[in-house]
């Protein structure tokens, strides 16, 4: 008989032999039982039920890297029916201010290693910082053990999970404990999970993907997960070894960097089964199954849950997967579009829509307009761009101007311009996600610069960086110096003309483009080898069809 809520979920799993005696939680060479999560758990319940302040949303803040501390949070917050906000360590100064401010939090929970993010802003924040390994476990100590006995009802906020916003109006993703458990229950039916599995968790827990797809099912058939701090291409396969992981999950361009590592004889001895994912490129997904063994189910999803299309073995590469019922492309009036013709398709390209309905989506926090808006008509608007073929497959077509998606991050364009309008030599700028080529996008910003300034391609490098405000994500990979910015007869900056050209040498005139090497200060001319090379990637990568549109 499925919990009725996390709380019942966890005294379960921590009460009823054999699950109780069972691995729960792997952190390197450290483990905790069901029985020894839920005991935990109950100690952080009390923690929060000591700080809570009456009037006020029950909200903690989460700044933290993949430790076991981040779980039990959770599992205290599904106890003492409080709600989880997962801080983002890519954030900088006032967004990072903004993101705590917005979701109401009472008390944030971070480690020494984010001190340099808390420190700048910890006076302004109101609340009070706990910090692992300082004052956090005296905290504990004073706040009691014992199960503090609470039945939250089922649409208890258990977690705000930030997706794509802008700097004045955020987006944090309702999570209630029924969401996680229906999700956690749905992902355990599609990797055809038990109490015999375990799971590796590497992904940020600030993400939903880890949240819903790592933990969420292994809580719900009681199996176990191992967590990595941060995840490392080159250390995967040996933490997937020492947990005996059978599952695993990932966004962005993870499975990239693991091809990347170099390949060696025994890859394929691992105890992995499945890996569940968005975002891989059918190359990709393929090289990695065929290395590793191992069977990948990549979707096309987000953390709102109302849209999911998981690939099938009639999918074109490029395709993310046939359209379901509901699911159509549709024009700013909501008017489907027609079918795409492929010597054009960009006359047919609008935006992805759920007619049928919002699915999970339960709202964004403290965000009615934003609501409103992805759910008008009684629909959900993804904000993601598409077209579908003359058999009904949808191909992704990339995301609204006005956010970009690097690594599996979401994360809106205005505070970057904002940023780099502060930059003395620049009179203009628009910033966008260009293709990268192996998933998500790449920061482009096409600046226009005061009467009498020139680009300094070193001295630029070096001013991005020591913008506290500009996470390491955040920064251009690629700089147009645009002669003339494209206006709209309203004066206002057509961005998708200048996704449109990106940094084509075909589209962009006699505009110079700029590009930053990996770990390299200065930038370097961007020419037209360097745009045939990019090209190719992106057609070895399945993304060849982004080169055009």
């Amino acid at each position: 008989m499925p919990a009725a809520n996390a709380a019942e979920l966890l005294r379960r799993n921590g009460t009823a032999p054999p699950v109780r005696d069972r691995p729960a939680l792997r952190f390197d060479d450290l483990v905790w039982t069901h029985r020894d999560f839920l005991n935990e758990s109950a100690r952080w319940a009390n923690l929060f039920l000591s700080r809570r302040r009456p009037g006020r949303p029950f909200h903690i803040g989460v700044l933290l890297d993949n430790i076991p501390e981040y779980l039990f949070a959770f599992g205290g917050a599904a106890l003492a029916g409080a709600a989880i906000v997962g801080v983002n360590h890519t954030r900088r100064g006032v967004h990072l201010l903004h993101d705590v401010e917005h979701t109401g939090c009472q008390l944030v929970i971070t480690e020494p290693r984010h001190a340099e993010l808390i420190d700048p802003v910890r006076q302004r924040l109101g609340v009070s910082v706990l910090t692992v390994g300082d004052d956090l476990e005296p905290a504990l100590g004073a706040a009691g053990a014992g199960d503090p006995g609470l039945e939250p009802a089922p649409a208890t906020h258990w977690g705000l999970i930030f997706t794509s916003g802008t700097s004045d109006a955020p987006k944090a993703v309702i999570c209630s404990q029924q969401r996680v458990m229906v999700s956690g229950a749905r992902m355990a039916i599609i990797m055809g999970l038990s109490a015999q599995d375990v799971g590796y968790v590497s992904m940020p827990l600030f993400h939903a993907n880890s949240v819903l797809v790592g933990w969420a099912p292994a809580l719900v058939v009681g199996a176990s997960v191992g967590l990595a701090r941060r995840f490392s291409a080159s250390r995967w396969l040996d933490d997937v070894r020492r947990y005996r992981a059978t599952y695993f999950n990932y966004v962005g361009k993870p499975l990239s960097y693991i091809l990347a590592v170099p390949e060696r004889p025994d890859d394929r001895d691992n105890t992995l089964r499945v890996a569940f994912g968005n975002e891989g490129a059918p190359a990709v997904v393929e090289a990695f199954s065929s290395r590793f063994g191992v069977e990948v189910i990549d979707t096309f999803g987000a953390t709102e849950g109302a849209v999911a299309i998981t690939r099938t073995d009639d999918c074109p590469p490029a395709s993310v997967g046939r359209v379901p019922p509901g699911v159509k492309v549709v024009d700013d009036a909501g008017a489907e579009l027609e079918r795409a013709r492929f010597d054009e398709p960009e006359a047919c390209i609008g935006e992805i829509v759920n007619t049928s309905g919002v699915g999970p989506f339960e709202g964004y926090y403290n965000n009615p307009g934003a609501t409103e808006r992805a759910t008008r008509n009684g629909w959900y608007w993804t904000g993601d761009l598409g077209y579908v073929d003359g058999d009904g497959f949808l191909y992704f077509a990339g995301r609204s101007a006005d956010w970009i998606r690097v690594d599996g991050e979401n994360f809106p364009a205005a505070p970057i311009e904002a940023t780099l309008s502060r930059h003395p030599d620049i009179a203009m700028v628009a910033v966008y996600g260009v293709p990268d080529a192996a998933a998500g996008d790449q920061v482009m910003a096409t600046v226009l610069l005061r009467a009498g300034a020139a680009f300094d391609p070193a001295a630029f490098g070096r001013w991005l960086d020591d913008q506290a405000d500009l996470g390491p994500k955040w920064r251009p990979r690629y700089v147009r110096i645009a002669a003339a910015m494209p206006t709209s007869p309203t004066n206002k900056v057509m961005v998708r003309t200048l996704v449109h050209e990106k940094f084509r040498p075909d589209r962009v005139g006699t505009d110079a483009i700029w590009v930053r090497d990996p770990r390299q200060e200065a930038f370097r001319p961007f020419t037209a080898a360097d745009a045939a090379a990019v090209r190719g990637e992106l057609e070895a990568g399945g993304r060849g069809r982004f080169w055009d549109l």
